[in-house]
């Protein structure tokens, strides 16, 4: 098993992390977030991750690490506790107010009241620097396969729109859709809860994250977007708006 040592100077991330929520989300690959300020711990984890097909993003800080878990809505996170601008459990706690997106800790700290401090505050698998990477595969692929977004109807069905939530793609009269990171996640959120009423609050946290919850300028903005990307005159209105409350799409059929 190969083992990876831990100590390594930080580098500046480049600016291409820092991309917009608003990106193109076709790519149906997984994705990953790895928030460590050592560059080779995170180059070697996007490596091995990137073998396993996923699609990596990056952030050093805890700072940046926040904001791309907001606006890339990663499959799975790989968290570093000794960051530079806040201690990896405070991001966790952070995280842990908006998501349920599995997290593995890796880290150098290896103290019994470390590990209880981060399993407590919301991780959900803990490894130590050096570590062996067929082991952090490993516990990775456990952690998809126990995340509540395994668990969820393969596909979302109503008229002639069809939700791929497997491979992420959209289709409209059997023609693909291109929707943003953002228009997606919130179509994803919609179709988790077919048929109920999602909240602004709601939408704006798992989209946003818990900072723009006043923002419900945002829902109108992108609503108006999905709704021209995916209703048709035959389909009607699949996305229905209920005043100062929130959003229904209509159940899967």
């Amino acid at each position: 098993m190969n083992n990876m040592n831990a100590t390594a100077p930080r580098q500046q991330d480049s600016a291409d992390q820092r991309m917009p929520a608003a990106a193109d989300a076709r790519n149906s690959a997984q994705t990953a977030l790895v928030i460590d300020d050592e560059r080779p711990i995170r180059r070697l984890v996007q490596l091995l991750l990137e073998g396993e097909g996923y699609q990596v993003y990056e952030a050093e800080t805890g700072a940046l690490g926040l904001q791309l878990a907001a606006s890339r809505r990663p499959d799975v996170i790989v968290l570093d506790l000794g960051l530079p601008d806040m201690d990896g459990v405070t991001v966790l706690k952070r995280l842990r107010e908006w998501t349920h997106t599995p997290v593995l800790i890796l880290t150098v700290r290896d103290s019994e009241v470390d590990k209880v401090a981060a399993l407590d505050n919301g991780a959900d698998d803990y490894l130590t620097k050096p570590f062996g990477t067929d082991e952090l595969l490993a516990r990775l692929r456990a952690l998809r396969r126990r995340s509540p977004e395994a668990n969820e109807e393969p596909a979302y069905v109503r008229s002639d729109l069809t939700v791929d939530v497997k491979t992420r793609k959209v289709t409209v009269e059997d023609n693909e859709v291109h929707l943003t990171a953002t228009e997606y996640a919130l179509l994803h959120e919609l179709v988790r809860y077919a048929g109920k009423v999602v909240t602004q609050k709601h939408l704006l946290r798992a989209v946003w994250g818990p900072e723009a919850e006043s923002q419900s300028q945002y829902l109108r903005v992108y609503m108006t977007h999905l709704r021209k990307k995916l209703e048709t005159p035959k389909s009607g209105k699949l996305i229905e708006t209920l005043p100062n409350i929130g959003y229904r799409i209509a159940a899967s059929k």
